[in-house]
Formats: structure tokens, sequence, C-alpha cells
């Protein structure tokens, strides 16, 4: 087969593919909900506040009414008995996902350092629900 056989037979498979696709794709367009969602960045310059839910979660105040959550990695001993906390930013200072950011506490033998797994922006409903003590 010449190459331009080639690409008009390819050309024909297409169209006829093409075709017989047309109708159920048409018949049944995407719904909005499985759209991918969009990222929720915050930068680490707006944060005011913390709580720790416990040693693997930890909650953020990122402007006036914003809360961010954060599970860790692993465990960030006695995070729960800290009065500051850093985080420090990879990259920038925008903190969209786990591998942006990590946690910086103080500890009897120098500063800890606690990987982020996720970053996830609480709703507004979430953030009412939380008990007092969990709420930065």
């Amino acid at each position: 087969m010449t190459r331009t056989g080639f690409w008009m037979a390819a050309t024909a498979v297409l169209a006829l593919t093409s075709a017989g696709l047309a109708p159920a794709l048409a018949a049944d367009p995407a719904p909005a909900a499985s759209a991918k969602p969009q990222r929720q960045c915050f930068s680490a310059r707006n944060v005011s506040n913390f709580s720790a839910v416990d040693d693997r979660t930890v909650n953020l105040r990122v402007g006036v009414k914003d809360v961010y959550r954060l599970d860790l990695m692993g465990p960030c001993h006695d995070i729960d008995w800290q009065h500051q906390i850093g985080i420090q930013s990879r990259g920038s200072s925008w903190i969209c996902s786990g591998l942006d950011a990590t946690i910086i506490t103080k500890s009897p033998i120098g500063p800890q350092r606690c990987a982020v797994r996720t970053v996830r922006k609480l709703s507004l409903e979430e953030i009412a629900a939380l008990p007092p003590k969990h709420k930065p």
C-alpha cells in the first residue's frame, strides 16, 4: 500500500468510526458534575492562625473566613501543644497541594519538619460543624 493509500484508508476508517459514535455522543452529553474540580490554593503569607486536630491533621485560618485542612504524611509529635508553627512552601508562596508545603514546629532537639500529604479547603458548612477547639 502506498503512503497516499494508507492515509485515504485511515481517513475512511476515522470517518466511519466518527459517524457511528456521533449519535451516541450527542445523546449523552457529559454532566457538568463530572468536570474536574478547580484547585483551591492559598498563599502562605495569608495564614493567620492554626489548630491541630491531632498529630496528623492541622486546620489553618487563611484570611478572614477560609479554613484549610492539611493532612500530614505521618505523625507530627506534640503539634497539638505548639503555640506557633511555620509553613514552608516550595517553589512559590502559593500552596495548592500537599507537595507544596511542610509544617515546621519546635522540638527539644531543634526544628521538626512534617510533610503535608493533602490540602483541602473546607466548606462553610464544614467550618461551622468544627468543634470550637478545632477552629483556628
